[in-house]
């Protein structure tokens, strides 16, 4: 039986392609909205995983818990260990005319899912980078929205580091790009629902060729994520037609933040060579 929320979640993750449909759908659920796990009744629970509450029951059991209270417990414990996400901020929303309100939701949510992507995420990062910084070399990818996120850590990373590469597939060139994925390498793929096929491809591509796969994604059981080594959570709820990707691009700068900072005095000597190499060649407006 797990003894705390991480392992769950990776006892989960190791076994979410052998349940049953009603199963995957409640211990998706279990493992994107912890929040509400804790502080809800299991009869909620399932009305919002769509699911049997007898089928939570017996999820816990073939989870290796008694029942559902024992499974709960990990999730009430979770709580106790760090502030409450601000989530109700995103919901008391201020109504004023349509346009100043959208504006207002917008700004709420975004705040919301950083909120939200800290309390799933902020620990992972630093381990993340622990990992990427053993690897001898670093592929990206993102496609569709999750480019500029994946760009975005590409240029900030390769500015003190010169073994990092974007996988683009531009003129059809995925599979191309997928050669260069090595053994021991690290692969970081950038993806949310609905997920990009491609996205899909080169995390299927990592695994094959025994390259550590880093997802960062909206669910513990994405198609990318269910295999990772690490996965990075992000929220991206929005009042707006289209996700948001405020989180997501967060969490890549953080990365690159930390990156730097176990690099050290090198990353520093690095960043300050590419600085004065931009200068010198006019990049920038004098």
């Amino acid at each position: 039986m797990p003894d705390s929320f991480d392992q769950l979640a990776a006892l989960i993750r190791a076994r979410f392609s052998e349940l049953s449909p009603q199963f995957q759908m409640g211990a998706a659920f279990l493992l994107d909205h912890p929040d509400e796990v804790a502080v809800s009744s299991m009869r909620k629970v399932a009305e919002r995983a769509q699911v049997q509450p007898a089928s939570l029951v017996r999820l816990s059991q073939q989870l290796g818990f008694p029942g559902w209270n024992e499974l709960r417990n990990l999730f009430v414990a979770r709580v106790r260990t760090r502030p409450e996400p601000l989530a109700s901020r995103a919901r008391t929303l201020v109504k004023a005319n349509a346009k100043d309100a959208l504006a207002h939701d917008l700004l709420i949510a975004q705040q919301h899912n950083l909120d939200v992507t800290a309390a799933h995420s902020a620990r992972a990062v630093v381990e993340t980078a622990r990992l990427l910084r053993r690897a001898p070399h670093v592929h990206v990818a993102g496609f569709r929205s999750c480019y500029a996120v994946a760009f975005g850590l590409v240029y900030g990373y390769r500015l003190f580091r010169s073994t990092v590469s974007l996988l683009t597939g531009e003129a059809g060139t995925l599979e191309m790009q997928l050669r260069t994925i090595a053994r021991d390498s690290a692969t970081v793929v950038i993806s949310f629902a609905p997920y990009s096929v491609e996205a899909a491809r080169v995390a299927e591509a990592a695994l094959e060729k025994g390259s550590k796969l880093i997802a960062i994604t909206d669910s513990a059981v994405s198609p990318i994520a269910l295999n990772a080594d690490k996965v990075l959570i992000f929220s991206h709820e929005s009042p707006s037609f289209f996700p948001s990707l405020v989180a997501a691009t967060a969490l890549a700068e953080s990365l690159v933040a930390h990156l730097l900072a176990l690099e050290g005095a090198d990353a520093v000597e690095q960043l300050e060579i590419a600085e004065r190499s931009m200068h010198a060649k006019g990049v920038y407006v004098p």
